[in-house]
């Protein structure tokens, strides 16, 4: 089947996701992967983001440790330089009703939020969303991606980690550079956070 092409702005994204829950009773994440495109790591990332930064969502046990494996998954891939991302069939397989699913992409907490995010991003500072910087977001993936179950001792830290998972596939969605700096400055303070927490 030919993949979609990746989402332009966080609300076409949540606009898929609205989508493939409309039209099935359970929703896999296989489902939702081939919706929002499933060969690109902008799109992958934010729709981890936005799913873990859904309220209530982060905070469920075990959440915050499957969405760590699906991104470590991921960014070790790309680190290495395969283009088709693979995920094993447990995670493909987990299922979430649709009707949650379509009420969390519908949700005021998430579309206000959204539509200001996409007023305001724009292409800029594209350096730092080219192949090298790509690299380097995948880089910080793969920390934040090992340190996600640790977040869940530490409350809201799986939310607040995640709004670095959203920034970094905005930025690569968009080519908004100044989105990618801000994940980094979200991440970074996030980690602290979690290592004092735990500490």
């Amino acid at each position: 089947m030919e993949d979609k092409k990746p989402p332009k702005s966080l609300n076409e994204l949540l606009d898929r996701i609205d989508e493939v829950a409309e039209e099935h009773g359970e929703v896999t994440m296989d489902q939702v992967m081939e919706a929002v495109g499933r060969r690109s790591f902008g799109p992958l990332l934010l729709l981890v983001g936005v799913i873990a930064v859904a309220p209530g969502v982060g905070d469920i046990p075990g959440v915050a440790t499957v969405l760590g494996i699906f991104v470590l998954t991921v960014s070790v891939q790309l680190l290495f330089g395969r283009k088709d991302f693979w995920l094993p069939k447990w995670i493909l397989n987990r299922k979430a009703k649709g009707e949650k699913l379509k009420k969390m992409a519908a949700s005021k907490w998430l579309r206000k939020p959204a539509k200001w995010i996409d007023h305001v991003v724009k292409e800029r500072l594209e350096f730092l969303t080219g192949p090298k910087a790509t690299y380097a977001i995948a880089v910080a993936c793969t920390v934040m991606a090992l340190a996600l179950p640790l977040t869940e001792l530490v409350p809201l830290s799986t939310n607040l980690l995640s709004l670095g998972l959203v920034s970094y596939g905005i930025s690569l969605v968009a080519n908004d550079g100044l989105m990618a700096l801000l994940g980094f400055v979200i991440s970074a303070a996030t980690l602290t956070v979690v290592v004092l927490g735990i500490g």
